[in-house]
């Protein structure tokens, strides 16, 4: 199981945000400074969203193409990617692995043109509130059925998921283990597990659940636990 340092962008800063709510923005730095962090922890992997982008209200291209410039060897970076284009910038300056999220609903020919272009280098992002796949940076929520929907993306050929439970995101009370185990139960697809992270207990739940990676955050920066007793575990 991998564990992805979350780096969340708003305005150039690092972030946090509660439940998706752009008005709950807790500031932790420079996104730079805290790649550096997380590598000197002995990470080679770092999950990176760009909130402006996400939004459609902005980019903060130049931060990612910062952390990039002194990166691990596996990055993955989403928000408001919608178009191939956007998808081969990023993957030219080095990006490992694209998350498509909005696009992945409201454009499906291009999901599948895309997906099979960049196979290995595409990860959809599953946002969902009570069960349904949100949209547009969180602030939409669709009538899609979350599980049907990650059926729906394997049978396209997409190989990885990134599957956020909104209502636990940025809020320490534990990931959502009950999906997870329905969509592992259920699909054949990799699952990256973001959202409500606490503990270490709860990586070692995931482990055994099986997941095949999960995104750590806030309890990073809150230091509920450090990132190398994360990956000892």
């Amino acid at each position: 199981m991998i564990i992805y340092p979350a780096i969340d962008i708003l305005d150039g800063q690092a972030v946090r945000l509660l439940k998706g709510n752009y008005d709950k923005v807790t500031v932790y730095g420079k996104p730079k400074d805290l790649s550096k962090k997380w590598m000197n922890s002995g990470s080679n992997n770092l999950h990176i969203v760009d909130l402006n982008g996400a939004r459609q209200s902005g980019d903060n291209r130049i931060a990612i193409y910062d952390i990039l410039t002194e990166s691990p060897t596996f990055v993955q970076v989403g928000g408001g990617i919608r178009t191939l284009s956007q998808v081969v910038q990023y993957l030219e300056i080095g990006v490992s692995q694209i998350i498509i999220g909005t696009m992945a609903i409201k454009d499906p020919e291009l999901l599948q043109e895309i997906v099979k272009l960049y196979p290995d280098n595409i990860t959809v992002g599953v946002d969902a509130k009570n069960g349904f796949v949100a949209v547009e940076g969180w602030e939409e929520v669709s009538s899609v059925d979350a599980v049907s929907w990650i059926k729906k993306l394997e049978s396209q050929g997409v190989k990885r998921i990134v599957y956020t439970d909104i209502s636990k995101d940025g809020t320490l009370t534990g990931p959502n283990f009950d999906m997870y185990r329905k969509v592992l139960k259920e699909t054949s697809i990799e699952v990256i597990a973001s959202g409500g992270i606490s503990v270490l207990e709860d990586l070692i739940q995931l482990k055994e659940i099986g997941v095949h990676g999960v995104v750590v955050g806030k309890a990073l920066y809150e230091n509920r636990f450090t990132l190398e007793e994360a990956l000892s575990c």
